[in-house]
């Protein structure tokens, strides 16, 4: 992913003034997985939207076939962007965003109830996403909806899920990868970046840099804070 920089109107203005994008030159993805980590603020989000938008899918999330908006509200960045030719080969492609993915629920209820075709909740385990917990309903998009040889966005995926399901997540991602498909995912969770065939960018307020899961803010905070809470507790307090 290239950031085409003569196409940027000002990099005063939202979104060319966050640190991801003005940081941005030529971003090369792993094979298999790529994760996006920083600061709440640097526009790691953004950044995953327009790319899932410059992949033809949409802004609020699903696949190339979902186009509904509840608000439209998602920035002109893709057209500043160059992304890898490969994307476009992909069988198959889908973009979670977590904060949406209510949204994506309700519209699949809506074109399930329309005329003929076969129900689209088929894909994500045959059991409506609004009658299961938040947790549950990531779950089944992840086990039922993805496939090999797809390229997949994911925006948080930890926001429903507990420890334990962030290593089953880690499973299934696994799996995934073994078959040929291709992940980019926003994530604060260092549970989540802790798979091993990635790359990680910390995604800074000077530079985006790829750094060793062990020298990323988010494992060095936990684990000082699980070897020791009392301490940490004591110096926050």
């Amino acid at each position: 992913m290239e950031l085409l920089r003569d196409r940027v109107p000002s990099f005063d203005q939202f979104p060319y003034c966050l640190p991801a994008v003005k940081n941005l030159d030529r971003l090369l993805f792993h094979a298999k997985v790529t994760f996006l980590v920083g600061e709440n603020g640097t526009g790691k989000s953004t950044l995953l939207e327009a790319l899932a938008v410059s992949c033809r899918l949409n802004p609020e999330g699903g696949s190339r076939n979902f186009n509904f908006a509840t608000r439209a509200s998602h920035s002109d960045l893709d057209a500043c962007l160059r992304v890898g030719k490969s994307a476009s080969l992909a069988r198959d492609s889908y973009f979670l965003r977590a904060e949406s993915f209510y949204n994506l629920a309700t519209e699949i209820e809506r074109l399930d109830r329309g005329p003929g075709g076969s129900p689209l909740i088929g894909a994500y385990g045959g059991r409506s996403l609004h009658e299961q917990s938040h947790g549950e309903s990531f779950f089944a998009l992840f086990q039922h909806r993805f496939r090999g040889h797809g390229l997949y966005l994911l925006d948080e995926p930890e926001a429903a899920l507990s420890p334990k399901r962030q290593l089953e997540f880690l499973m299934i991602l696994h799996s995934y990868c073994r078959q040929g498909a291709q992940f980019v995912i926003a994530t604060h969770s260092p549970i989540i970046m802790a798979y091993p065939d990635a790359w990680i960018y910390v995604l800074g307020a000077d530079a985006i840099r790829q750094v060793p899961y062990l020298e990323t803010e988010h494992y060095l905070i936990s684990r000082g804070f699980l070897t020791n809470p009392q301490r940490t507790l004591r110096e926050l307090f």
